[in-house]
């Protein structure tokens, strides 16, 4: 089986990006058989692998795609998203127009479209930031530990916090308490990847992001992230301001916009960095 390693611009690592018509069926529930091939780069310069990506044609012009996060216990997430990944899938498939992916972990269609002349991409979750269910709690504002949150749900379920309620001083710490308090009012698992969870400071001249992921923090912001973060300050009451234009973070500039049907990242980058022989062994189908 040929697995194809992508590097999204942004993104903490790669992803090991398979196509689903190369899987066996009930491949997808054998988290075993993916532990496999997260072992078969192990001595490689790919070791460590985190993201796992597996898609499929669904139509001209159309891509499913499955996103696995793979986690430092060496278990598997199966119900987040990653707008990294989604972008590696269209890149590995390398179809010239413009793409339109299903996500099927999380429910979002995402529109990719390559920008002229810049050999990069804007990604629009086509979907309206004011649509039923970006906020999961029915509520713009939450009280976690006492610290005022906004929890959305925009490509993954984001906490977001105004900084000036989080200590300088183990800032790391605090930010994963409050995702725990989050993950069990959404029913998630405390040591799980979701929700994830981003601090941010807005001044006159802009906005700037930390973020974490999983295993610490993010380099910049995770696409997905960028996307929550615009659909939240679209949204009155939140916590987070309005947000258009470029997003400061640690290691460099995000550019977003935001429209009455959808949230555009923009200037994404991704390339093939490697393509893998990798086994693929079958014990059990579901």
């Amino acid at each position: 089986m040929e697995g194809r390693l992508v590097r999204a611009d942004d993104a903490p690592g790669p992803t090991l990006v398979l196509r689903l018509d190369q899987l066996p069926q009930g491949a997808l529930a054998l988290g075993g058989e993916l532990a496999r091939l997260r072992h078969a780069l192990v001595g490689t310069a790919h070791a460590g692998i985190g993201k796992i990506a597996l898609y499929g044609p669904a139509g001209p012009g159309r891509l499913d795609y499955r996103f696995v996060q793979a986690l430092p216990s060496g278990g598997f997430d199966f119900r987040a998203g990653c707008g990294h990944s989604l972008l590696a899938c269209v890149v590995a498939d390398g179809r010239p127009g413009p793409v339109t992916v299903r996500s099927v972990t999380t429910g979002d269609t995402v529109l990719c479209e390559r920008e002229p002349g810049r050999g990069a991409y804007t990604l629009s979750f086509l979907r309206p930031p004011t649509a039923p269910g970006t906020l999961p709690t029915g509520r713009p504002l939450d009280l976690l530990d006492g610290v005022p949150v906004s929890l959305v749900r925009y490509g993954n379920p984001y906490v977001f916090v105004d900084a000036r309620h989080l200590p300088e001083e183990g800032l790391r710490g605090r930010l994963e308490g409050l995702r725990a308090h989050a993950a069990r009012l959404l029913g998630h698992p405390p040591h799980s990847a979701l929700p994830k969870i981003a601090a941010f400071a807005a001044g006159r001249d802009g906005i700037d992001v930390r973020a974490l992921t999983v295993g610490g923090w993010h380099p910049r912001l995770a696409l997905t992230g960028a996307a929550a973060l615009a659909a939240a300050g679209a949204l009155d009451g939140t916590v987070v301001p309005p947000v258009d234009g470029e997003v400061r973070t640690p290691g460099g500039t995000v550019t977003v916009s935001t429209g009455p049907d959808r949230v555009r990242v923009h200037h994404k980058r991704a390339e093939l960095l490697e393509r893998l022989v990798l086994p693929w062994r079958v014990h059990a189908t579901a």
